[in-house]
């Protein structure tokens, strides 16, 4: 297919030459068909190979930089973490679906196919813009965000960050049964460029507890005016207030869809680790405290002290406190929910395998 294209353009180049210099008689008017068989049809073979040849020799010298690893002709999904980096050729298609990135190119353009316009290399790149790099440019695509869904086809190969992985620690939660997203249609459902609802983080508290069962299973009635009856919401809300885990944002609401902070979210796993309870009303030292229960590191805790708090850092506490000692000092949090069966010894273990980028 490589050599028919670059055939059918060798022929137009020559066209030229053929028309002039090859003038056939009455019964051949355009060409002699020894001209085609012979002379015309070497000389294509020699631009062809030649042009082949250069093209072999860019593209090898783009592996070995590991600009270009691999080529797809449909649009392929991936997640990525901050830092990563697509890198593509002529003809490659980037689009972002979520989180942040930018494109950098030292030569050539990059065009923003939904504006037309093209984009000054160190462009940010704007959600749900296809990109498409030009002829005779090699571009980076890299994710200034935690995370990102990055839609692309073409060539392209992958450079990987030391970041944090936030997208590894999603999928070893789902694989535990712990994290099971939403119904976005992309990045597996993760949603971790998003900020998590009130309701969400109680959601996971009540998973990280291993009593998402009993949760599902109850049956009452809760104080909470925007807590819909009947809903499921209402058994998780319910539950967690019956028993003493959450005291609702006023006497009469829950406020679900309301934002959550680092402290709130930590406040949760502390409590669900028997570290804390609803008692506590002064969240000001939660992330302090965490450090002190070994759930969190000080690393941790600098990070959620300045970061946004997004889904993927309530997925980063979730994961790591899974390691964590409860207060007696017996078991690791990992241990008291394979004793309740919300996962296996061997789920665990394979979980460990999916996250490989150190804790901070």
């Amino acid at each position: 297919m490589k050599k028919l294209v670059l055939f059918l353009s060798v022929c137009a180049l020559l066209a030229s030459a053929v028309w002039v210099g090859a003038a056939g008689d009455a019964g051949d008017p355009l060409a002699s068909l020894s001209y085609l068989n012979g002379e015309f049809s070497q000389r294509a073979e020699k631009k062809i190979d030649q042009a082949l040849e250069q093209s072999d020799k860019a593209l090898a010298e783009r592996l070995k930089n590991g600009e270009v690893g691999e080529a797809t002709a449909t649009w392929q999904e991936t997640r990525l973490k901050e830092g990563d980096t697509l890198h593509g050729v002529t003809g490659t298609g980037v689009l972002l679906l979520a989180g942040r990135g930018r494109v950098t190119y030292k030569s050539g353009a990059v065009v923003d196919v939904t504006t037309g316009a093209v984009v000054p290399s160190g462009t940010n790149l704007t959600a749900n813009h296809r990109y498409l790099t030009a002829e005779d440019t090699t571009a980076a695509y890299t994710v200034t965000s935690e995370t990102a869904v990055v839609d692309y086809q073409g060539q392209y190969a992958f450079s990987y960050s030391d970041r944090p992985d936030y997208n590894a620690m999603a999928a070893a939660l789902k694989s535990l049964h712990l994290f099971k997203g939403t119904f976005t249609g992309y990045g597996e459902g993760f949603d971790l460029e998003a900020a998590p609802t009130r309701l969400q983080a109680l959601i996971m508290f009540i998973r990280v507890l291993g009593e998402e069962e009993q949760a599902l299973a109850w049956s009452g009635t809760t104080p909470f005016k925007d807590i819909e009856k009947g809903s499921q919401a209402e058994h998780y809300v319910g539950y967690a207030y019956e028993k003493g885990y959450t005291n609702g944002y006023t006497a009469t609401s829950f406020k679900p869809a309301g934002a959550v902070n680092a402290y709130q979210y930590t406040e949760f796993v502390l409590r669900a680790m028997g570290y804390s309870s609803a008692a506590n009303k002064d969240l000001s030292d939660t992330l302090l405290r965490a450090v002190n229960a070994g759930v969190l590191t000080d690393g941790d805790a600098a990070m959620l002290q300045s970061a946004a708090f997004l889904r993927a850092q309530l997925v980063y506490i979730s994961y790591y406190a899974l390691e964590a000692d409860l207060p007696d000092g017996s078991q690791s949090l990992a241990d008291y929910l394979m004793d309740l069966g919300v996962f296996t010894r061997d789920e665990w273990r394979s979980s460990w395998k999916l996250v490989k980028s150190e804790r901070l």
